[in-house]
């Protein structure tokens, strides 16, 4: 009986996952947000305060999605984040650092959400891409910046959020994303390979 069986049960499976991959859906987002960096330690400086401080810059995230996998119960998709903060402020009384930078990323990832056609979906976000830091031309002093160049880096995306449905095919979204990447080019020793940038906003996406 169990082998009769079988072959009810394996269609049953693909007929689930066909269904699923079938009810593709687009949607995008725009966000608003902080950016958040931890102080960081300048290696002999011998300074009363040695450390780096980071304003919270005014950050944006425009963000593409296409759903592949939805079985009710959870979906799958692929989305494109492009997180940026244009001016990223800079405080150290060594006046080397650069005044302020912006910084970009854009990580393609993969989401997984929970109950996705429901009015409450929380989902998680994980992917790579790149990161791009873009120094100001003058320092904190007012002096021009001798290192003006731009880092270009790898980046992780880790990422968790909840969709709240307002009504039709509009969402609310609040989000919180952590980019690590390669350090940007500050002019001082950090004593660092990674840097940490960690967005938290909340907007609107539209899906169809």
């Amino acid at each position: 009986m169990k082998r009769n069986l079988f072959p009810f049960e394996a269609l049953a499976v693909l007929t689930i996952i066909v269904t699923g991959a079938a009810a593709q859906s687009n949607e995008i987002d725009g966000i608003i947000g902080r950016t958040f960096i931890s102080d960081q330690g300048v290696v002999g400086t011998g300074l009363p305060d040695s450390n780096i401080h980071f304003g919270h810059g005014l950050t944006f995230e425009a963000n593409y999605g296409r759903r592949f996998l939805d079985t009710g119960v959870f979906a799958i998709t692929f989305e494109i984040p492009a997180v940026i903060d244009p001016s990223e402020k800079l405080h150290f009384g060594g006046f080397n650092a650069p005044s302020s930078f912006a910084s970009y990323f854009v990580t393609p990832s993969a989401r997984v959400s929970l109950f996705p056609s429901g009015s409450v979906s929380p989902w998680i976000s994980v992917g790579g891409g790149i990161g791009h830091f873009a120094l100001s031309s003058r320092l904190e002093s007012g002096q021009p910046n001798p290192n003006k160049s731009g880092t270009t880096t790898g980046a992780v995306q880790l990422g968790l959020g909840l969709d709240v449905k307002i009504i039709g095919s509009v969402y609310l979204r609040g989000e919180a994303r952590e980019f690590r990447s390669g350090e940007p080019q500050l002019n001082v020793n950090t004593a660092r390979s990674r840097y940490y940038n960690l967005f938290t906003g909340a907007g609107l996406v539209w899906r169809f």
